[in-house]
Parts: structure tokens; C-alpha cells; sequence
């Protein structure tokens, strides 16, 4: 239980200290169509290699705070807290991995990843960080793109 709190911690530091977006006065809408948003947010398909990068830096993603992926195992500081994030892509659409990205309480009411594509509704945000997104939409897409290469 410690690790698992700790871990959600570390999660929530490094995500609210990514907040680099610039602030956008419209709050960012997705197209949601049954629990899943199918078009990609910039139109054009992720960079697997760009989306590691964003899985794996803390001030980024750090999706491995919370998350297992054996084939990182070289990687430090695998969380328990959240699901194994083998064969996520095997689980789950493109469409549905994007909105799980985005905007998760959207399909998992009581988790507490953050919303990595939401910039209003948020609570609790420090003032300097209001109107921003944790990652782009070309982020989003980059992590989708290395999420459907895992095995």
C-alpha cells in the first residue's frame, strides 16, 4: 500500500511539474464516440520512438511510476499501482488507448492517472499551470504509437 501511494505521489508531482503547454483559453474538446476517441488528435499518426521518450521521462508521461512493462525491465522504478501495460494494444483499440491517454476518467471513473490531454475541470491546479495540458496532441499520439508496440 505504501509503494502504491508513493508511487501515486511521485505521479502526481511529476505531472503537475510537466505542465509546459502554453495556456489555451478554450478548453480542449474531444470527439468521443463510444468510449473512444477515433480520429487522431493531429491527423496524422504517432513516432513510437517519440512516444518512448514521452512513456519513460518523468517530467513527461512517467508511465512507469505506475505501470509494468516487461520489456523495460532494464528501466528503474516500475510501479504496482496501475495495470501491466503488456499487450496493452491487444486490450484495447487505437481509439480507446487515445481517450485512456487523454482524458481517463472518461472509461475508469475512480482512477487516478491524470488527464494528459485536458486543460479545464481539473481541480486543484497551481495558478501558473491553468489552461495547460500535461502533453501535446502530438504527444498523445507518440505515446499511443510505442503503446501498440508493446508485447
Amino acid at each position: 500500500m505504501r509503494r502504491s501511494l508513493a508511487a501515486a505521489f511521485a505521479l502526481c508531482l511529476s505531472a503537475g511539474s510537466a505542465l509546459a503547454q502554453e495556456p489555451n483559453k478554450e478548453p480542449i474538446r474531444l470527439e468521443i464516440v463510444n468510449d473512444s476517441v477515433p480520429k487522431s488528435l493531429t491527423g496524422a499518426p504517432g513516432n513510437a520512438a517519440a512516444g518512448k521518450k514521452v512513456f519513460l521521462t518523468r517530467t513527461l508521461g512517467n508511465c512507469l511510476a505506475c505501470h509494468q512493462v516487461t520489456s523495460l525491465k532494464s528501466e528503474e522504478f516500475h510501479g504496482e499501482f496501475g495495470p501491466s501495460l503488456d499487450d496493452v494494444a491487444g486490450r484495447y483499440t487505437e481509439a480507446q488507448l487515445r481517450l485512456i491517454v487523454a482524458d481517463p476518467k472518461r472509461i475508469f471513473i475512480n482512477t487516478v492517472m491524470p488527464a494528459f490531454f485536458r486543460n479545464d475541470g481539473l481541480s486543484r491546479v497551481r495558478p501558473e499551470f491553468v489552461g495547460k495540458s500535461i502533453l501535446t496532441a502530438a504527444q498523445v499520439e507518440d505515446v499511443i504509437a510505442f503503446l501498440k508496440t508493446l508485447n
